[in-house]
């Protein structure tokens, strides 16, 4: 695995890896009150980001040019800013984070399906 592809897949088990010793943490403390935030850095930071990382190793002519790069850049954004913006939202410290990390998420995704439509198909 080299690229784009690597860069996603190792992004992926660094968020696999946090999430897990945060869901240890909450377990072992009995206050799962950040559930919300732990369910999205490993759904968002694990399981898409290795998707991701999975497509572009599978389908390299994908992960050439500049749209992958933007959809690398959006995709690690929003995951870094929804978490600890749902972190805060539920600590009551605003909103402003997990929204701008929504709206990041969702473009990478609108991104990805452009790539996968644009460029997924085996030449």
């Amino acid at each position: 695995m080299k690229g784009i592809a690597f860069v996603f897949f190792a992004t992926a088990t660094i968020c696999a890896l946090l999430g897990m010793g945060w869901g240890i943490h909450m377990s072992a403390s009995g206050d799962h009150t950040m559930a919300p935030a732990h369910a999205h850095l490993n759904l968002l930071g694990w399981v898409t980001l290795a998707l991701f990382g999975l497509f572009y190793h599978l389908v390299p002519q994908a992960a050439e040019g500049l749209l992958a790069k933007i959809h690398l850049g959006l995709a690690l954004l929003g995951v870094i800013t929804i978490v600890p913006g749902i972190y805060l939202a539920i600590g009551q410290q605003g909103e402003a984070l997990a929204k701008i990390g929504s709206v990041l998420s969702i473009l990478s995704m609108l991104v990805f399906v452009i790539v996968v439509f644009t460029r997924g198909r085996a030449r």
